[in-house]
């Protein structure tokens, strides 16, 4: 599953928290979405919250039926976003815990002990033809149950390894948990993402772990964006991304 090729999926959601932020429609997520491709990117990921504090319902149909890049919906285990899903048919739903209170994630869904809670999402999405991902955290347990879940792709929290000190044992070790899972989930047949927290400094570590194929990124993109404009900003994680994997030579990052 080892690829030298690593995808790159834009995550709009924080241009759509600018406009809510004035009413209207400025900008506009679709807009956002339009100029990632442009710069790079392989894909685009909206997270349609239950309060609906940033992408929209209208964002998703607008998303779905205009853009030529696969959208990755990212949504809680509820019955209204099943629903949604459903309807919206994206070809990938990625499931990620959600707190009303909180202002991003906050880590990995637990799916070890909502295996039966999540079964029937698995269940009903892979029967319409999404691929599911589930956002965990990098540990073996949480993989284990991924697969026998029946879920196909897993995302891992990269969030705590962007938050420890630079140098850092701290850094390190998450680092190499991280790399650990990700060949975990390779050995298990599972297609490994990551995401959560990425930015320039904390990228290209991150994108030279071979068994990783698609990273998820979005609040470091739009918020550099206000300084370098979104295009360019993209443009240059795209080349961190692509220097880092043409450095990984037979599996091994070099």
């Amino acid at each position: 599953m080892t690829s030298q090729n690593l995808r790159l999926g834009v995550n709009i959601d924080h241009v759509a928290t600018i406009r809510n932020a004035r009413g209207g429609l400025h900008p506009d997520p679709l807009r956002a979405a339009e100029i990632a491709q442009k710069a790079g990117a392989d894909g685009i990921t909206a997270h349609l919250r239950e309060d609906r504090r940033h992408i929209s319902d209208s964002d998703i149909d607008l998303l779905r039926n205009t853009i030529d890049l696969p959208l990755n919906l990212e949504m809680a285990a509820t019955d209204e976003m099943l629903e949604i899903a459903l309807n919206h048919l994206p070809p990938a739903v990625c499931l990620v815990p959600e707190n009303r209170e909180e202002r991003t994630t906050e880590g990995g869904l637990d799916v070890d002990a909502n295996f039966e809670r999540l079964t029937p999402f698995a269940e009903q999405l892979g029967a319409a033809g999404i691929r599911l991902s589930l956002f965990v955290e990098p540990e073996q347990i949480q993989l284990e149950a991924a697969k026998a879940l029946g879920a196909p792709v897993v995302e891992l929290h990269t969030g705590t390894y962007c938050n420890t000190e630079v140098g850092s044992s701290e850094r390190a070790k998450a680092l190499a948990k991280l790399g650990e899972a990700a060949l975990h989930a390779e050995e298990l047949g599972l297609e490994c993402h990551a995401g959560h927290g990425l930015g320039f400094e904390t990228v290209e570590p991150i994108a030279a772990i071979p068994s990783i194929v698609e990273l998820n990124i979005g609040h470091f993109l739009i918020g550099e964006a206000v300084f370098a404009g979104l295009e360019a900003t993209i443009s240059r994680m795209r080349k961190l991304l692509n220097n880092s994997r043409a450095n990984v030579v037979d599996g091994r990052s070099v």
